[in-house]
């Protein structure tokens, strides 16, 4: 079988916020096709490598590339980008802001209706089609942002904490979607801090902590670097700690 190449690489990544150092040197890989866990505590580096990645931080030091060059908005990758600060035009009816996100990203404009309809439907929002975006609760305008991101079917998605703060039933709705995206052979790098997600979708993950690589391997591979029998084990072992100390706090 063929080696899977990559499509995002990481190359001794650096960043440095005035003397604060906030990655070191970090580098890894993203195989095309895969579902990779970007994981770590609040404040490791992950979304700052993100946005780096995404051309949105000059990095210090290192390269960061998709595809083999830096990140162009109207390069050769389609990327959907979910952040964790959700941003929608809040005060327009949601039909009418996914139509324009996906007008804006190549679709027809009865292409970027007929999906936006057949996706609220599947949500269970399809009554909220002419709302405000304003007037939705902040687990629905989730699902808004999370429609908008999969619109146009992009090779790559980066979803930063897709299912924070949904129900089981909504999560394992989103967990749905996001194994429909993977097997219709996109690339994910999925950022939770759920590890029984993490275990269901990833192939493999590294963990950050300080901006730096605590483990980088397959979730196998992770587990048994640790003797963990889960990724909740790993994650309380690698950084149990300082979260204990956050919430003392």
């Amino acid at each position: 079988m063929a080696q899977k190449q990559p499509i995002v690489s990481i190359e001794n990544f650096t960043m440095c916020f005035g003397d604060k150092k906030v990655i070191d040197n970090l580098s890894f890989e993203v195989l095309k096709g895969e579902v990779f866990g970007f994981l770590g505590s609040n404040g490791s580096g992950k979304t700052t490598t993100l946005r780096a990645l995404l051309g949105l931080y000059q990095p210090t030091g290192g390269k960061l590339l998709i595809n083999g060059a830096p990140y162009k908005v109207d390069g050769d990758v389609s990327l959907g980008y979910l952040p964790e600060e959700r941003g929608l035009y809040k005060k327009e009816k949601v039909l009418d802001v996914m139509m324009y996100f996906g007008e804006l990203k190549g679709m027809t404009r009865a292409d970027a209706k007929q999906f936006s309809l057949e996706y609220l439907e599947r949500v269970k929002l399809a009554d909220k089609a002419n709302v405000r975006l304003d007037k939705l609760s902040g687990g629905q305008q989730q699902k808004v942002q999370l429609g908008v991101t999969i619109m146009n079917t992009p090779e790559l998605l980066i979803l930063d904490e897709p299912t924070k703060g949904f129900d089981p039933v909504n999560r394992r709705l989103l967990m749905n979607i996001i194994e429909e995206r993977k097997r219709a052979g996109a690339t994910i790098v999925f950022v939770s801090h759920h590890m029984e997600e993490v275990e269901r979708l990833c192939s493999r993950a590294i963990l950050l902590k300080d901006g730096k690589s605590e483990a980088y391997g397959t979730i196998g591979e992770i587990k048994k670097q640790f003797g963990c029998k889960s990724m909740d084990d790993v994650f309380i072992k690698i950084y149990g700690g300082e979260e204990m100390e956050a919430f003392d706090e």
